[in-house]
């Protein structure tokens, strides 16, 4: 487990985002020994838990980076890529079968109703595939791309929602059927919204740090 702890007390005038450092913890010797795992009922196919520290010591060898900065590292680790992929994964299933479903003699994908939801998904999904790309550029040349990262991220999340919501439609009925997958993977997309961080919170980063207005929270 990775596991962003503060290992500096918070003192005034002290941001709030330092003094968090990342450890490596060795679940297999953790668990029982002051780490407490238990699985969480979800109604999608994610693997959900709640976790209790307890006096939990880990090795100071077992420290990520430098001391103090993890935060930094964990905000650099967050990127929108296997959103894209889902979203990469409505927009194949949902053109496949627009092509390969016939009503009265003709594709469905040949109507404009079926075409411009998917087509729309398709420019929202490389429109945020740029943005990771930009967040990727700064991140590789040493500058701090929160803001592009945490826009990467909600695009992502936006685009790949967008996209499972044309496929369902695509595929009518059959979206709600459990042999096309379209249905579960509809539910799981929906997390991307909230884990591992919430559009909400997204929004008030770029309001508060991009444009400068009053910090909400």
């Amino acid at each position: 487990m990775l596991l962003l702890a503060r290992t500096t007390p918070l003192r005034e005038s002290m941001k709030r985002t330092d003094g968090l450092s990342v450890l490596l913890v060795d679940m297999r010797k953790a668990i029982g020994n002051g780490l407490t795992i238990r699985p969480i009922r979800t109604m999608m196919n994610h693997a959900t838990t709640e976790i209790f520290f307890d006096n939990l010591r880990v090795p100071a060898e077992n420290l990520v980076g430098e001391e103090g900065k993890g935060f930094r590292y964990i905000l650099s680790g967050m990127n929108a890529e296997r959103i894209l992929i889902a979203a990469e994964w409505f927009i194949d299933k949902a053109s496949n079968y627009a092509k390969e479903r016939h009503v009265f003699g003709r594709p469905i994908g040949q109507n404009q109703g079926i075409q411009f939801p998917i087509a729309k998904a398709y420019a929202s999904m490389r429109a945020a595939e740029l943005m990771v790309r930009e967040a990727v550029r700064l991140y590789e040349a040493g500058k701090n791309p929160g803001a592009e990262a945490n826009m990467a991220k909600m695009l992502a999340a936006d685009a790949s929602f967008e996209a499972a919501n044309a496929c369902i439609q695509t595929h009518g009925g059959f979206g709600f059927a459990e042999e096309y997958d379209v249905e579960r993977k509809f539910r799981e997309t929906r997390l991307y919204r909230v884990a591992p961080i919430s559009t909400n919170l997204i929004l008030s980063y770029l309001a508060e740090h991009i444009l400068g207005l009053p910090r909400s929270y």
